[in-house]
């Protein structure tokens, strides 16, 4: 069974009749997603009957699939973009997929202020694998990270409920990890200036030491020295220089040959990044 089929008890069986019908009552609950195997016991019809009403919705414009078998439901106020924002559906997407995860990367840094790099997309951390979902102006990108259930999270405002995201520390990792895919360093850096206002230096070293590739640590400690808060990297230097490491370039894309290294961190600073702010 499907996991959001017990969702159906939420339906007044008077109005279990039609498929626009348990569309509408579902937005009166204000729920905005709903899955093929829910509405089909919700209903009861025939397999063809069902798939004609979702389609004929679809075309309407009253709902969107956004993976085979998961519907979310378009307000009038959204007819225009064809597409409601993710986060009015990203949880219940999750429990659909069956799959651990949180609200990460720069979607994370916006929501703590850290704006001036606004994604284009909803991006999201899982542990394994997951195809982009790319349709009807909506993007959301998922980040494989096999250590996700060692990430310290907290807990954000949905539109229709609390989620899952990266703490303020755990964010700053991630943006280092996932660097070339958000734009490079110069995208980590901008972020990161606005970013250091919420980070904590004992949670940045907790961070660190559950952190298994040095190599973001140390990128990221040298990018936190040159913020407007480089003293913030301070506990975590301490820390770092009574581990073993290795020399690991700032930019993994970039040649390494004729540059200096940076001793306490052991970078080799093989690109000058640049913020915006």
């Amino acid at each position: 069974m499907d996991i959001l089929c017990p969702f159906m008890l939420l339906l007044d069986p008077m109005i279990r009749k039609t498929v626009s019908n348990f569309v509408e009552n579902l937005q009166k609950k204000a729920r905005y997603s709903f899955t093929k195997c829910e509405i089909a016991m919700a209903l009861g019809l025939k397999p063809s009957t069902l798939s004609k009403g979702l389609q004929r919705l679809k075309k309407a414009g009253r709902i969107a699939m956004i993976r085979r078998g998961f519907y979310v439901v378009i307000p009038l106020e959204y007819s225009t973009t064809g597409m409601i924002p993710a986060d009015w559906f990203i949880d219940d997407l999750m429990k659909f997929l069956k799959q651990p995860y949180y609200v990460g990367v720069l979607t994370a840094a916006t929501l703590y202020g850290a704006s001036h790099q606004q994604p284009q997309e909803y991006q999201v951390v899982v542990n394994c694998h997951t195809r982009m979902i790319h349709t009807n102006n909506l993007r959301i990108r998922f980040f494989q990270k096999k250590t996700l259930s060692r990430t310290p999270l907290q807990k954000t405002k949905g539109y229709t409920g609390s989620l899952p995201i990266s703490s303020p520390a755990a964010t700053a990792m991630d943006l280092v990890r996932f660097a070339p895919a958000i734009g490079g360093l110069d995208t980590v850096l901008t972020v990161l200036v606005e970013l250091v206002e919420k980070i904590i230096p004992e949670d940045l070293l907790s961070v660190s030491k559950q952190e298994a590739d040095r190599c973001y640590i140390q990128r990221l400690g040298w990018l936190l020295e040159q913020t407007n808060k480089p003293e913030l990297a301070d506990k975590l230097l301490q820390w770092f220089k009574k581990q073993k490491s290795v020399k690991t370039p700032l930019d993994v894309s970039t040649p390494i040959t004729g540059f200096h290294k940076d001793s306490r961190w052991q970078v080799i600073v093989n690109t000058k990044p640049q913020s915006d702010i």
